[in-house]
């Protein structure tokens, strides 16, 4: 299997952010070491509106090598305000960053609609993040991700007026990240032309397309508002708010590169890694349910047990 290409570059003022600087426990491999977890949410665009998130599981003040880690200080630097925020501060003392990111999944098992199903939520998992004080001055450059994707299905949809989304296609496959473990993902592209091409490769679960995809990653806040005429008096006017997130496609490699080749990645080694991806899901299961037990013992302990303080 080659190098996949999976990386985001993400620029722009600190928006907020929920990092905590926390402490390893007893039972982990490195016990009592400092680590910082959270998301740190940046504005891309110059109205402030476009905010991205990059999530940081574990962040330690020193690399696997040693060495100190920049990007653990400038968090912890955040977290103690020495960089502001434009939630806590204003737009004008914001500081300013650059994070070099990747593509990851928040992957969980949710029970919210009557049956228990997977949730697999795209987000930029870690990276080094860079103070600097200048962005740059294209604001599509400073939300932009780029990855290697295997494409098995492409599907048109509707434009829906009413919420302010165009006609558009989804691509639906896989990336992979740095360990090369399977990530199912799906897409959007916009531009007509964009929309044919992918129409147009025929990918399908027995015939994947793998190829380079590049674009943009929105995350804003849509305002509608909505007039309703009155038969007397004033009109009814209202304001309806809704968060459109979504990584478009804006670019793709002129030639796919070509499927079942050594050189690229095989049948064989995407079988063992959706293999591998079921053995994960499969311990998430696992956990999700042990946590899950441990609550309803410790809930029903507490209603059968007396109150002694």
């Amino acid at each position: 299997m080659k190098n996949m290409i999976n990386r985001t570059h993400i620029e722009g003022w600190i928006y907020d952010h929920d990092l905590v600087l926390k402490e390893s426990g007893p039972n982990s491999k490195n016990p009592g070491t400092p680590f910082i977890s959270g998301n740190l949410q940046i504005a891309t665009d110059n109205e402030q509106t476009n905010i991205v998130p990059v999530h940081f599981t574990y962040v330690t003040a020193t690399t696997s090598k040693g060495n100190a880690n920049a990007t653990f200080a400038i968090l912890n630097d955040i977290i103690n305000e020495k960089h502001h925020s434009i939630m806590k501060h204003d737009a004008a003392s914001a500081a300013k960053v650059r994070v070099d990111s990747a593509i990851g999944l928040n992957e969980f098992y949710s029970d919210r609609n009557g049956e228990e199903e997977l949730v697999s939520v795209k987000r930029n998992e870690g990276g080094f993040v860079h103070l600097t004080v200048e962005i740059s001055e294209d604001e599509k450059a400073r939300n932009t991700f780029e990855t290697d994707m295997l494409i098995t299905n492409v599907t048109r949809m509707e434009a829906n007026e009413e919420r302010q989304i165009p006609e558009r296609v989804i691509v639906r496959g896989a990336i992979f990240d740095f360990r090369k473990a399977l990530l199912p993902v799906e897409f959007t592209a916009t531009n007509p032309n964009a929309m044919n091409y992918f129409e147009g490769l025929g990918a399908s679960a027995n015939e994947p397309v793998f190829t380079k995809v590049w674009g943009r990653q929105i995350s804003e806040t849509v305002v509608r508002t909505i007039t309703e005429e009155s038969a007397f008096g004033e009109d009814s006017v209202r304001e309806v708010r809704s968060s459109r997130k979504d990584f478009v496609i804006t670019g793709a490699a002129r030639e796919p590169y070509v499927w079942d080749d050594a050189d690229t990645i095989t049948a064989a080694e995407l079988k063992e890694a959706m293999q591998n991806r079921e053995v994960y899901l499969a311990g998430i299961k696992q956990r999700q349910d042990e946590y899950k037990a441990s609550q309803n013992a410790a809930a029903a302990t507490a209603k059968s047990g007396a109150f002694n303080f």
